[in-house]
């Protein structure tokens, strides 16, 4: 086991902020972090919600003001997190369009908003909280993604927007490691893939899917943090799945 394993194998996480706390997957994620004993839990939704807890910290963020970002890193440099997660994403959006089967439903307004979503968001977040991580310490950003955002697992097609905004949100994932690996040898930026998970984003497309292959929530989340835990240097720059096999670029 080389160094680097050594350090992130059992490591454990006395700070922690989840954006997108009010979601099927980020409050899992908030409650898991609890169950598990993190001393400091930052958990961030648009509206404010977040599981409630001596631990927790809720707090308001919105992409569409970057400003309220840099606001709430701002609040959280005096106890900074030792882990990020970025939990927010959109497959349907709100007034019931969905993803596009076929490249003659390409709309820009709809791309644009898939876009601002599951890419430019979580961008936003990295600039705020990267600079937050301590040089010399193991630290973690990691941003739910999806295997149809992997180009060499592509072999159907379709979804055009949200594969698009995912595949952008692991070369952003890519391109964040390579930056942050000069200066912080310990960290560590990755993307995950939850697997189909019950929630309100998968909830349209779950009447096909094989016995077995839905996942609750609180076992997602604790797939998910599994998996961080063994997340060294050497993966930084990668998707990884629930299982914690890297899915192809």
């Amino acid at each position: 086991m080389s160094d680097a394993q050594e350090q992130a194998t059992g490591a454990s996480v006395n700070s922690a902020a989840v954006f997108g706390a009010s979601g099927g997957i980020g409050r899992a994620l908030v409650e898991e972090l609890a169950d598990r004993g993190v001393d400091r839990i930052y958990a961030g939704s648009r509206s404010g919600n977040a599981p409630e807890g001596e631990t927790i910290i809720p707090f308001r963020f919105d992409y569409e003001d970057p400003a309220s970002i840099e606001a709430t890193a701002s609040i959280m440099a005096g106890h900074p997190p030792q882990l990020v997660i970025v939990a927010t994403g959109v497959l349907t959006l709100p007034d019931g369009t969905g993803p596009e089967r076929s490249y003659k439903q390409l709309d820009c307004v709809t791309m644009a908003r898939v876009l601002q979503a599951n890419t430019i968001g979580p961008a936003l977040v990295a600039k705020a909280m990267l600079p937050l991580f301590d040089r010399k310490q193991r630290s973690v950003f990691a941003a739910l993604s999806a295997r149809v955002g992997s180009i060499g697992d592509n072999g159907i097609g379709g979804w055009h927007s949200y594969r698009a905004s995912k595949a952008a949100l692991n070369m952003l994932v890519k391109n964040f490691a390579i930056e942050l690996g000069r200066t912080h040898k310990q960290a560590v930026v990755a993307s995950l893939h939850p697997g189909t998970v019950d929630t309100a984003l998968s909830e349209p497309f779950q009447s096909n899917l094989p016995d077995g292959q839905l996942t609750e929530a609180q076992q997602a989340a604790h797939n998910l943090l599994s998996v961080i835990e063994g997340l060294t240097p050497d993966h930084s720059g990668h998707q990884f799945d629930w299982k914690g096999e890297r899915v192809p670029d």
